[in-house]
């Protein structure tokens, strides 16, 4: 069974969830998720003999939030990292992300490849780094509306979502990023669009678990993870040095067919072509039907996947 601790890091305190013992696994969650949103892989992680450490990222759950937005840079939710593997006594680590966590376990293997000794992502591609700021390009494309942008203006989603948490939560995770349409915000409707209290529960995801959601977004609100979004000119600014870098060491990719994040006009090309970003990628795992919420829709598939990955690449002492 996991347990959980407190441990200061990089400047802040991170809450972690941590279990077993072997080579050290760290699993980075993304938006609008927490820790929680691994159990199954944690478990599952754990009794295939590795050490797994699950923190709630910077800005989530109960880890710190700092009130500054400039605090919320790939800089600083890379250097969190970092700064946890050396607390937890340990020099190298494998590092999986998904959604947000994903360019974080990315940039973190392309920075640190030292520490990072093998790299895995669900549902968001590794980076390629535009010629130009990527808000830039959506404005002079004469795109306006996409969800990236209406999250740049601090307090005007922080409202939307923190009006009705629950409802917030059932909406996001019941519909996830399966449609296209999701991405973009339509005026006057704000992100969450015509939500439907009624809207089903997917059958992987249980009231008990919805409820630790809501709990935790009740009370952090949603300031902390819309910070990330309000870095991504500045991330794109402070990456100038890795400008087509490659990610050498060992790499994994894993998605559902049915994530508008990757199947959109950016992500589909970025799937298409990572092969030139990761010229060590084992596999690139597509999940007929899935979502975006990918270890918690598909737990076993991904179990498997994550476990024989890591066997290749870090092999159980």
């Amino acid at each position: 069974m996991s347990s959980t601790r407190t441990i200061k890091v990089n400047g802040i305190e991170l809450f972690v969830r941590e279990q077993g013992e072997g080579p050290l696994v760290v699993l980075c969650h993304g938006w609008p998720e927490l820790s929680y949103s691994w159990r199954h892989q944690i478990v599952a992680l754990a009794e295939a003999g590795y050490r797994v450490v699950a923190p709630d990222m910077r800005g989530f759950g109960r880890s710190q939030a700092p009130a500054d937005i400039a605090a919320y840079s790939i800089f600083d939710t890379v250097g969190d990292m970092v700064a946890l593997v050396e607390a937890l006594g340990e020099d190298t680590a494998v590092i999986i992300g998904h959604d947000w966590g994903a360019p974080v376990a990315w940039h973190a293997a392309l920075f640190r490849p030292d520490m990072f000794t093998a790299v895995a992502g669900l549902s968001v591609p590794p980076p390629f780094r535009g010629r130009s700021l990527p808000l830039e390009t959506f404005h002079a494309g004469g795109i306006e509306n996409f969800y990236w942008q209406y999250f740049q203006t601090p307090g005007v989603a922080e409202a939307e979502l923190e009006r009705d948490v629950a409802l917030t939560m059932r909406t996001m995770l019941a519909r996830g990023f399966s449609d296209p349409q999701s991405l973009f915000v339509a005026p006057d409707k704000g992100f969450l669009g015509a939500a439907n209290p009624a809207l089903p529960r997917p059958a992987w995801l249980s009231e008990a678990d919805l409820a630790e959601f809501i709990a935790a977004y009740r009370t952090s609100g949603f300031r902390g993870g819309l910070n990330w979004y309000r870095n991504i000119d500045r991330n794109w600014e402070l990456t100038a040095p890795w400008q087509d870098a490659q990610i050498r060491q060992p790499s994994l990719f894993i998605a559902g067919s049915a994530d508008a994040v990757v199947t959109g006009l950016i992500g589909a090309k970025r799937v298409q072509d990572m092969a030139r970003v990761l010229p060590d990628l084992r596999r690139k795992l597509i999940i007929d039907g899935a979502g975006h919420w990918i270890q918690q829709e598909c737990a076993a598939e991904v179990n498997a996947a994550l476990i024989a990955f890591l066997r290749e690449v870090a092999p159980a002492r």
